[in-house]
């Protein structure tokens, strides 16, 4: 259950660490493809570290969603 703001953002931060994450894969898939005219060698080293990044943005996103979850849950044990 996605709760208020908190929760919104945490959801927002993941897709847009699934988007990127995505985009990545593809630039990473497509350096076995012929590389443009006077380059011999397709660079993948800022795809790699930006799938790094990508990916702690979504385990980061995914504790907000975790943690606005369980405030969410507390306030409702104490209001109970």
């Amino acid at each position: 259950m996605i709760t208020g703001i908190v929760g919104q953002a945490g959801w927002m931060g993941m897709q847009r660490g699934l988007d990127g994450l995505s985009q990545n894969a593809s630039e990473i898939a497509g350096a076995g493809v012929r590389p443009p005219e006077g380059s011999s060698v397709r660079d993948i080293s800022k795809p790699l570290i930006d799938q790094t990044e990508n990916l702690r943005q979504v385990e980061a996103s995914a504790k907000v969603m975790q943690a606005s979850t369980e405030s969410f849950d507390h306030l409702i044990d104490v209001l109970a």
